[in-house]
């Protein structure tokens, strides 16, 4: 996959302090790249100075394969951003504001009012075109945000936190309306504080704390480099006869609970022992009412490797 963007050793400070901190990635073409982090941690910085509202200190960033300082006019016409704040007229239509923005891309005429037509229809706003802003919905506005960010067709996408309180039906569309885009070939950066949305749409992750990148990779592979465990949870209808010491003779138990009828048993991952907890179990003469299993979350792997919540 070809990169659109390469970050060397970047570093911003604002007098002595240091708020990025020499930090090196990549945005390959087609990905969405979820950004996450506690607040604090460097990450807004850094989206700034990609959208070139920031300089920097020092380091090296590169639109395909330039240096961007020798191409920014070039970068910023393929580059589309949708703010955390709201970046729209209020006292124009829906139609007036995607044409102001999608005139200062360049673009007029027939091509003007179709990209319009186009990217209101996309954005779920066509039958509202002739309505101005200021009579939508909050989650009505942020798709709006969004076709304002697209009407020029931008072959990169910065997307910081574009479903900040909106109703769940306006963000689940902005949500497919991201993958939609992805799969059409844009690239997308997003940030968010939803770990669910990071699960839905995240082709790539990178976690920042403190100004450097601490982990990188897909929420696959973060998970298993993270955790080595999974954790069996059986629902039992009478656990007077279970003995819990049965358990730890079988493979790959680590850790084994048994509070109010619900048992839980925690084993490596890479050990196939369930059948023989069951069978342990039922030898026991007690009855499974229900078997769930549960695997390490995004959560948990940003609470392991920063301590904090994603808010914090």
């Amino acid at each position: 996959m070809n990169s659109i963007v390469t970050v060397n050793n970047l570093d911003k400070s604002y007098g002595e302090k240091q708020v990025v901190k020499e930090i090196s990635f990549e945005v390959k073409k087609g990905e969405i790249l979820c950004f996450l982090g506690p607040n604090g941690a460097g990450k807004s910085t850094t989206i700034n100075i990609l959208c070139g509202i920031l300089g920097y200190n020092a380091g090296e960033i590169k639109y395909k394969n330039e240096d961007i300082k020798h191409c920014l006019n070039k970068f910023k016409q393929n580059l589309g951003v949708v703010p955390q704040e709201l970046c729209i007229y209020e006292d124009l239509s829906a139609e007036k504001n995607v044409q102001f923005f999608a005139l200062l891309y360049g673009l007029k005429g027939k091509e003007l009012e179709q990209r319009v037509t186009k990217t209101l229809d996309f954005v779920g706003l066509l039958e509202r075109r002739k309505d101005k802003a200021k009579t939508f919905s909050g989650g009505m506005k942020r798709r709006l945000n969004i076709a304002c960010a697209i009407a020029h067709e931008p072959e990169l996408l910065i997307m910081d936190e574009p479903t900040v309180g909106i109703d769940p039906q306006s963000r689940n569309h902005i949500l497919s309306s991201i993958k939609n885009l992805s799969k059409k070939g844009m690239t997308i950066i997003y940030t968010t504080h939803y770990m669910e949305e990071v699960e839905e749409i995240s082709t790539r992750i990178l976690i920042m704390d403190s100004g450097t990148i601490i982990a990188e990779g897909t929420k696959e592979t973060l998970k298993q480099e993270i955790f080595d465990e999974r954790r069996f949870i059986l629902e039992l209808e009478d656990d007077s006869n279970l003995n819990l010491d049965d358990f730890y003779h079988i493979e790959g138990i680590k850790k084994v609970e048994n509070k109010q009828g619900k048992l839980t048993i925690t084993a490596l991952k890479n050990v196939e022992n369930l059948d023989k907890i069951i069978s342990t179990v039922i030898a026991s003469n007690t009855k499974i009412l229900n078997l769930f299993c549960q695997t390490a979350s995004l959560e948990n792997v940003f609470l392991s490797l920063t301590g904090k919540s994603l808010r914090d």
